[in-house]
């Protein structure tokens, strides 16, 4: 898995179209559920909206199970999709679109609403700030008490985290790693240990 593009912080873009308001969010979020969470957000905050189309790519940007869309009324193939189209394009993972439809009475044809929500999508594409994400993956490693202190420094310099500890007669840690340097990783400790620690993935 490599390292992709994720959003930042939230950003939103307001236009009129022909006396229709549209104002579309976007959001950081980690899982389907978390997108629908933030969908039902924005839904609250414009109760009299007249839709509330969304669209997500709530996982890494190639995940077909973490997709989503809805038209929401309006008609189909029209919102959702051109949506979901602008966010697979952006090689962007872990984010959530929603625009909100304020009707000005005017009728917009299926072209333009196809262009009204999914450029509005676009735009605020170009303003969202983003960051680097670096996949990780669970590991398991038992340790002695002696070796916690150099297990600790070794992983703030591989970029990984103790997530779980039980301390019995020895330490049994659960370690989120970069999937991508693991390897390395587990090589590394057990030559340092003379064998001793291995790593184990979580399955």
């Amino acid at each position: 898995m490599e390292p992709y593009l994720v959003p930042d912080e939230a950003v939103n873009f307001d236009e009129e179209i022909k006396k229709s308001r549209f104002i579309t969010y976007l959001a950081p979020v980690n899982g389907a559920d978390k997108a629908k969470l933030y969908i039902q957000n924005i839904k609250d905050r414009h109760p009299t909206a007249r839709h509330h189309c969304w669209a997500y790519v709530a996982g890494v940007p190639n995940d077909s199970q973490q997709l989503g869309f809805s038209d929401d009324g309006e008609p189909s193939g029209t919102a959702g999709k051109p949506m979901l189209a602008q966010l697979m394009g952006s090689g962007i993972g872990e984010i959530v679109a929603v625009v909100v439809r304020y009707y000005g009475g005017i009728l917009l044809g299926t072209g333009g609403l196809v262009k009204a929500y999914g450029g509005g999508v676009q735009q605020a594409l170009k303003i969202l700030p983003t960051r680097i994400q670096v996949p990780k993956s669970k590991y398991h490693l038992v340790c002695n008490y002696q070796q916690l202190a150099m297990v600790e420094i070794f992983l703030q310099q591989v970029d990984g985290q103790i997530v779980h500890a039980d301390y019995g007669v020895a330490i049994s840690l659960t370690l989120l790693l970069p999937t991508l340097n693991a390897q390395f990783i587990a090589d590394k400790l057990r030559d340092v240990s003379r064998g001793a620690l291995l790593l184990s993935p979580v399955t």
